[in-house]
């Protein structure tokens, strides 16, 4: 019986990673994002890809679009915009997000690096996944660079939140 309840979980699981997240309808793509694109009826016009580093994607008809900086409302108009009357009289277009371009997190944590942004995720998830804190690290002196703002580091807690892009940087306590 015990088996059953794993099996059962284990199919649930694959089921739900075989779906586009759900994203935040204020999210914006930028370069790394891997995206899922479908026009109903139009099997030859679905696309699975990722923007690449200038934030762009190839696109059959339409050619080199750019998307970084765009939501997937925005995305899902612009497709259905340049399709609509050349090639298709009210194409019904659907983007989704398949994978986030990763946050990085550095300084004293036990596995520094880049990690999968989940939506939602706080600077101490963020500290899980890179194996903990080391025993030099301060949990007050945390900074957050966020992509794209040229602004100074904002200082940040275990509770702040991180987005897609993000830098977070532990800095040493003072002993």
């Amino acid at each position: 019986m015990k088996g059953w309840y794993l099996l059962k979980g284990m199919v649930l699981a694959m089921a739900l990673f075989a779906l586009p997240l759900q994203a935040d309808q204020s999210y914006r793509l930028g370069p790394g994002d891997h995206i899922d694109i479908r026009v109903h009826g139009q099997d030859d016009l679905a696309l699975s890809v990722q923007l690449t580093d200038s934030g762009t994607i190839n696109y059959p008809f339409l050619g080199t679009i750019q998307l970084a900086g765009l939501t997937l409302k925005e995305v899902e108009q612009l497709l259905h915009n340049g399709l609509q009357g050349d090639y298709l009289v009210s194409p019904s277009v659907y983007v989704g997000i398949t994978e986030y371009r990763p946050f990085y997190i550095h300084g004293e944590v036990r596995r520094p690096g880049g990690y999968p942004y989940q939506p939602g995720m706080t600077v101490n998830q963020a500290i899980a996944l890179a194996g903990g804190l080391t025993e030099r690290a301060s949990r007050d002196r945390i900074q957050i660079s966020r992509e794209g703002q040229k602004n100074e580091p904002e200082q940040a807690n275990v509770n702040s939140r991180v987005f897609a892009g993000d830098t977070i940087t532990i800095s040493q306590r003072f002993f």
